[in-house]
């Protein structure tokens, strides 16, 4: 076996790419060290930042993590807005690179903490002579930085017939699927999604699984890029993320396990059709958590056996407390039966100040 080295002009840059891991007969995963890097580093590139600009932006999740590695490297300030749900670990490790977090302890009524974080940042942004907002949830430059892994996909795998993704701002899903229909506009693409996340038409809820999910409406979600929706519980992802890491030894976040789940049973019904998984993240955030039997006990999230098929509905108003399936068809939101009412929220969209 001939070794290969490269050499990267940052550490964001080696991990902003995914690696292509075979975890099955017609399956493909897509394992990313960090996937938001890849938006983050694309977004800020293309902002030409003066010296004086402070980043700012709403996050709990990696999205945050993405801008401080990039903003340390590139030595420029970043205040982030959380809520009380963001990890205790990736909190150190945020202020750590240099970044300034500002906790929401309250929810605001429209929106839950999403909105009282949106509203925090408002206020952030007017204290400070100039700033931008990436806005992963709104911004263009979100979707658009994933046609690079489209082109990695088609160059290293010939035609994806099948393309499965967690669904969270919307901008992984959409610009890899989209990059993919350029060349081949029969892919299918799948989007998972939990349970009381309003994305594709459940009404707002208290969600266990981080990143998965959404309260409020992002603009970088494009329904009509779907043809299937999927919608798993917490139980059923953490239970599928850890079969991912005991069967293929690919330590990654519940988003890629929800996703894991999708995949390999679309590939197993599909033999003669090539599946891709994006997985986004490694799972070193979760293992007190997802990989902690004692820690799932408590949180009555133990299942003994994970199903073998999903539950088929007709709307998102007769989806259950389980892995259930929805036919999207490339439909528009409101064409959806059974959708609730779109909520937007207060997104503005941000650009320099």
């Amino acid at each position: 076996m001939t070794a290969i080295t490269s050499t990267y002009r940052s550490i964001a840059e080696a991990q902003m790419m995914p690696r292509l891991v075979h975890l099955g007969a017609n399956l493909y995963g897509a394992v990313f060290t960090l996937m938001k890097l890849l938006p983050a580093h694309y977004i800020l590139r293309r902002a030409d930042l003066d010296e004086d600009t402070v980043v700012v932006e709403t996050t709990s999740g990696t999205f945050g993590l993405a801008l401080a590695m990039e903003t340390a490297l590139m030595r420029r300030r970043l205040v982030l807005v959380s809520d009380p749900t963001i990890d205790a670990r990736l909190h150190a490790r945020l202020t750590d690179l240099g970044a300034t977090v500002h906790i929401c302890r309250d929810s605001a009524p429209v929106g839950g903490f999403q909105g009282a974080r949106l509203n925090k940042l408002a206020e952030i942004r007017a204290e400070l002579p100039s700033t931008f907002c990436p806005e992963q949830y709104s911004n263009p430059d979100n979707p658009r930085s994933y046609g690079v892994v489209a082109e990695m996909l088609a160059r290293s795998l010939g035609t994806v017939d099948c393309l499965v993704g967690a669904v969270g701002s919307g901008g992984s899903m959409c610009g890899t699927v989209g990059g993919l229909r350029e060349l081949t506009p029969h892919t299918l693409a799948i989007g998972v999604d939990t349970h009381r996340s309003v994305l594709f038409g459940q009404p707002d809820g208290s969600r266990a699984v981080r990143g998965l999910g959404n309260s409020l409406w992002p603009g970088n979600l494009d329904h009509t890029a779907f043809d299937e929706v999927h919608w798993c519980s917490a139980a059923e992802t953490y239970a599928a993320t850890r079969r991912l890491h005991a069967t293929h030894a690919v330590f990654q976040g519940p988003t890629s396990g929800a996703a894991y789940q999708v995949a390999r049973w679309w590939a197993d019904r599909h033999p003669d059709a090539l599946c891709v998984v994006m997985l986004p993240d490694e799972g070193h955030r979760y293992l007190a958590t997802v990989y902690d039997d004692a820690w799932l006990a408590e949180q009555g999230h133990t299942l003994t056996e994970l199903p073998t098929v999903p539950t088929v509905v007709d709307s998102p108003a007769e989806a259950g407390a389980g892995w259930t399936r929805i036919a999207w068809n490339r439909r528009r939101y409101e064409d959806v039966p059974g959708t609730v009412i779109k909520t937007t929220g207060p997104v503005p969209e941000w650009t320099l100040s």
